[in-house]
């Protein structure tokens, strides 16, 4: 669906929304779920563990993507548009789902990427780029995958659930105190894991790890900035050639993405593919157990020693 389609969609739900809910009378009520708690919405999944982690017991998270779906490809219906104007908070990242970023109400919404210091989107074009970017903010919003920066969210958030949710205050900030310990343990990990290695390039399927590579001193070379673009000959030439000359051994693959322009690239320079999981949908396990899934995979594709 083309920017403006979507966003004329949205308009028509949000439209449709609000109209049933000054049928039902006044809104205010809709900040609280069945039980009574505040009502809260996260974006997609690590949003969503994250957000799970700080509120506790004391709040009713809703998370806006189902297992399995690629975020970026989120259509909200009448209930999801509804849901997230009456929630007590909505958490979100900017730039990574446009229907949300069109739905979220800016005094009710907490966007994680206004917590920490973001870095820059891939800087290599490709074609057709202008157009399926055309909701792309300057950053790259993938910021999750840094497990210290998620931590400074954490933080904040819990800050943003007390202040929505003042009788449960002290309660907020003791978990998200808890869950940033938890996080920086992870960050430990990650740091001693990968401080020794053999290679410190990593060739993605697309542009998703640069945070943790910003973070554990690694360099990305993505094939592609958008999982749903297919990269040009020329992009695909110069990934392989910068491939065999840094000695890459390892193409990563990822979770909800086609393999077989990575699998394509591999047969090419005489590597492999492994997966390394975005963290974009939920896992077989929680947020911790991917990602150090993903340290272990690391570890062994680019030979480091701990």
């Amino acid at each position: 669906m083309s920017g403006f389609s979507r966003s004329y969609a949205v308009g028509l739900l949000a439209g449709a929304a609000l109209l049933t809910t000054a049928a039902c009378g006044s809104g205010t009520s809709g900040a609280t779920a069945a039980d009574g708690k505040p009502a809260v919405v996260a974006a997609f999944y690590p949003l969503q563990w994250l957000t799970e982690q700080v509120a506790g017991s004391d709040a009713h998270v809703t998370g806006l993507t189902a297992p399995g779906v690629e975020p970026h490809d989120l259509e909200l219906g009448i209930q999801q548009v509804t849901e997230i104007k009456d929630a007590a908070l909505a958490v979100y990242i900017k730039g990574v789902q446009p229907a949300v970023d069109d739905a979220v109400e800016q005094d009710r919404s907490f966007d994680a990427a206004t917590a920490v210091k973001t870095i820059p989107m891939g800087e290599h074009e490709e074609e057709g780029g202008e157009e399926a970017h055309e909701h792309e903010v300057s950053y790259d919003p993938h910021l999750w995958l840094d497990p210290s920066r998620l931590a400074t969210v954490a933080t904040a958030l819990g800050e943003r659930l007390a202040t929505a949710d003042p009788a449960h205050a002290q309660a907020y900030k003791d978990r998200a105190a808890k869950t940033a310990g938890e996080l920086g343990t992870l960050d430990q990990e990650f740091a001693k894991g990968l401080g020794t290695c053999r290679s410190k390039t990593l060739v993605t399927g697309h542009e998703a790890f640069g945070y943790l590579a910003d973070r554990y001193g690694l360099k990305q070379v993505g094939i592609t900035l958008d999982p749903e673009m297919e990269p040009s000959p020329a992009r695909i030439s110069e990934v392989a050639k910068l491939a065999k000359s840094e000695g890459v051994t390892t193409i990563f693959t990822e979770t909800l993405v086609s393999p077989k322009v990575a699998e394509v690239l591999a047969n090419e320079v005489g590597a492999k593919t492994a997966v390394l999981d975005p963290l974009e949908s939920k896992p077989s396990g929680d947020y911790l157990s991917a990602m150090r899934d993903n340290l272990k995979t690391l570890q062994t594709a680019l030979g480091c020693t701990t």
